[in-house]
């Protein structure tokens, strides 16, 4: 386990570091105190050495550390593929910054992971190396507003909303399903509001169980169940500070009424504890299911939404932000050609148009991988089409085509209907069915929502979506 600022790594294979010369100045993986392997190598064989003299066949243009001093940036790079001068072959998942005195480039620090190649299992630590790296972008403050990509007009207002609410005390709820960027809109939050990092304390509300939400929140009093001991709770850790509740609506019923009070009030009383405590916190919440079916469901509170009322921010999904999803095209081709060192340039026009139509049920981070998967497997072609797609997007892909023709053909404009896509499809098929109930309900909505079977607030959500 290895501490760099706040940031525990417990998953880091070696630390290089390389001056503005080439020279290395250090390597883990040949200290012998760190590493049981590095006793067949002498240090003397290392140290102050010439980097491509240790490192014989690796190419320069594929090298990490070159594309680091050369350029002075912060490079990411998976399975780089390097033997060093005993034979010795390596493949790593790299991060290298660069290290600077008064402007000046001294030296590159290069954080690697062993890469498993195995493509059963090598999924499992490049999602490892992806968390890694994103904790290392939140620790050094990365995410910002400006790193938001979008073209769509909607997403710009939403950034607007949450730059100027980065600055006011009102609690926030951002609503989005899932990868729609919910994260990095909180994150970038944060680092705008200029709170410091140690008064930032961000919890997963899904990842704790319903028995522990309370005291995780609240605190303890020893003795208050066996076990106890007198522990502060998240909100005293972040006074005078935020406190970021990713998957608010997981929250326990009954522990949302307590958080309800905290946005109040700002008080609260730690599990066996015979006083309140009153703490100045920021809330940022953060849910992938629509707040009004969650009340409805009776999983979220419809006061401690009502609370958050004054700081709604609601991201759009990607399938309706075509533009966007042609923006990300271009953005994650580029990176991962850079990240896996590939000669790729795009998309051919049949894949584009697949993206352009798919659900994308998992929005920008579907997007992510997808890509990823497509620039992995692709070896030689500037342009990826078609069979570079991987299985499950073919498997998901075939699914919806079933669906979208079982709609045009129960649709009585089929010519209009060939033009539309599966999600405007279903939007003009539920349409049709609200306007047949309206119409049989003589325009009672409350009617109409009885002979649907939904509520009346769902069936006067679904028809301000829709345009009613």
């Amino acid at each position: 386990m290895l501490n760099i600022g706040n940031l525990v790594v417990d998953s880091l294979d070696y630390i290089l570091i390389v001056n503005k010369d080439y020279r290395i100045v250090y390597n883990t993986r040949y200290d012998a105190t760190l590493n049981e392997k590095s006793k067949e190598y002498d240090s003397s064989d290392i140290l102050n050495k010439y980097y491509f003299d240790v490192y014989p066949k690796l190419k320069k243009e594929e090298s990490s550390v070159v594309r680091c001093i050369e350029t002075k940036q912060i490079i990411i790079m998976k399975h780089q593929v390097y033997y060093d001068y005993l034979g010795r072959r390596f493949v790593t998942n790299n991060v290298t910054f660069p290290l600077m005195r008064m402007g000046d480039l001294v030296a590159v620090v290069e954080l690697a992971m062993d890469a498993d190649e195995d493509s059963r299992t090598g999924e499992a630590s490049n999602r490892k190396f992806d968390e890694f790296v994103l904790r290392l972008q939140k620790d050094a403050g990365l995410i910002t507003f400006e790193t938001i990509l979008t073209a769509d007009e909607r997403m710009k207002k939403a950034i607007e909303q949450a730059r100027m609410l980065s600055t006011l005390p009102n609690p926030v709820l951002i609503y989005g399903e899932t990868g729609t960027g919910k994260e990095m809109f909180a994150q970038s939050m944060i680092n705008y509001s200029g709170v410091p990092k140690e008064k930032v304390v961000i919890q997963n509300c899904a990842a704790v169980p319903d028995n522990l939400m309370e005291s995780i929140l609240f605190g303890t009093v020893r003795g208050v169940y066996t076990g106890a001991e007198n522990r502060k709770g998240l909100f005293e850790e972040a006074d005078g500070g935020v406190l970021f509740l990713d998957e608010i609506s997981t929250i326990p019923y009954t522990v949302q009424a307590k958080l309800l009070r905290v946005i109040q009030d700002g008080t609260f009383r730690p599990l066996g504890a015979a006083n309140d405590k009153q703490v100045n916190v920021k809330i940022i919440g953060a849910m992938n299911v629509d707040p009004v079916k969650a009340i409805e469901e009776g999983t979220f509170r419809s006061d401690l939404f009502y609370r958050f009322s004054s700081g709604f921010i609601s991201l759009v999904p990607l399938r309706e932000r075509k533009e966007d999803i042609k923006l990300f095209i271009k953005y994650y081709v580029d990176y991962f050609a850079q990240v896996y060192s590939r000669n790729i340039i795009g998309i051919d026009r049949r894949v584009e148009d697949i993206f352009l139509n798919y659900s994308w049920e998992g929005n920008v981070r579907e997007l992510r991988n997808v890509i990823e998967a497509m620039v992995v497997s692709d070896q030689d072609k500037q342009v990826m089409g078609y069979d570079e797609l991987p299985d499950y997007f073919i498997h998901k892909l075939s699914q919806e085509e079933t669906i979208y023709e079982k709609l045009v053909n129960e649709t009585e404009e089929n010519t209009e209907a060939d033009r539309l896509t599966y999600h405007e499809l279903m939007d003009r098929y539920e349409e049709r069915i609200i306007r047949g109930a309206l119409e049989e309900a003589g325009g009672n909505v409350s009617r109409a929502g009885e002979l649907l079977d939904i509520p009346r607030e769902t069936l006067r959500y679904r028809m301000k979506k829709l345009g009613l």
